[in-house]
């Protein structure tokens, strides 16, 4: 079994493997910085251990590659009550970030 580790990042939680590439909520990078170290690691898997942390892995972390910004798709929300002459339409797209894991400490 390859190594695997479950992480939290924007109130979300992410499943994780080197060279995978993912989108999360926008994270604050500085312009010169093009490396992010992810330490809210929920659960590390060795290649024969598994490390739970509670609530984090102590010094585990996740060493990711910032590929830039982005937004994501449109979301409409729409609310409507027949016969009352009421609609209201609202639309939101989302900041993100793309990473690419480089690899998992722990």
């Amino acid at each position: 079994m390859s190594k695997y580790a479950i992480i939290e990042t924007g109130s979300k939680q992410y499943y994780i493997e080197p060279n995978s590439v993912l989108e999360v909520e926008k994270l604050e990078v500085p312009e010169d910085k093009k490396e992010i170290h992810l330490e809210n690691v929920l659960l590390v898997r060795d290649e024969n251990k598994l490390h739970i942390g509670t609530p984090y892995v102590k010094g585990a972390k996740v060493v990711c590659q910032f590929l830039g910004h982005f937004r994501g798709p449109k979301v409409i929300h729409f609310k409507f009550k027949r016969r009352k002459d009421s609609r209201r339409k609202k639309g939101h797209r989302q900041e993100l970030s793309r990473l690419r894991v480089k690899e998992i400490k722990g």
